[in-house]
């Protein structure tokens, strides 16, 4: 599938522009949006801990700025160590705010595909926006 191959570089080059000098873990995010677009994001640490920004969370940003609203994709690229970097659990809420529990989530290093899961997967029994009526 094009749209995965696409997904996956721009989560890879995302990556290589993180901003992590505290913990030297660099992570890219790609969303592929309801119209087809992509929209990638990085992590950006900062001195005072919290204040950070996870990759997704900056690709969801990046998304509805762009004037999109539902992920229908998403690709994660952790470090090339090949080990594999699944959405910390404030990004997979976040992730929920804007798919569905079949939203496929794609888990690369190096470019290639390390797992796969759905959305439902690594949020089980979520709560989603259509839970507020």
């Amino acid at each position: 599938m094009a749209d995965r191959q696409a997904l996956i570089a721009a989560a890879t080059t995302a990556r290589t522009r993180a901003y992590a000098p505290y913990s030297g873990f660099a992570v890219g995010a790609a969303i592929l949006d309801e119209l087809g677009n992509i929209h990638a994001g990085c992590n950006v640490e900062n001195a005072a801990y919290p204040q950070g920004q996870c990759a997704e969370a900056t690709a969801i940003g990046a998304m509805i700025v762009a004037g999109a609203n539902r992920i229908t994709a998403i690709a994660i690229a952790g470090p090339e160590s090949g080990a594999a970097c699944t959405p910390c659990g404030g990004c997979r809420q976040r992730i929920r705010e804007f798919a569905a529990p079949d939203t496929p989530i794609i888990v690369c290093s190096d470019g290639k595909i390390i797992a796969e899961h759905t959305l439902a997967d690594l949020l089980p029994h979520s709560f989603g926006p259509e839970n507020l009526g």
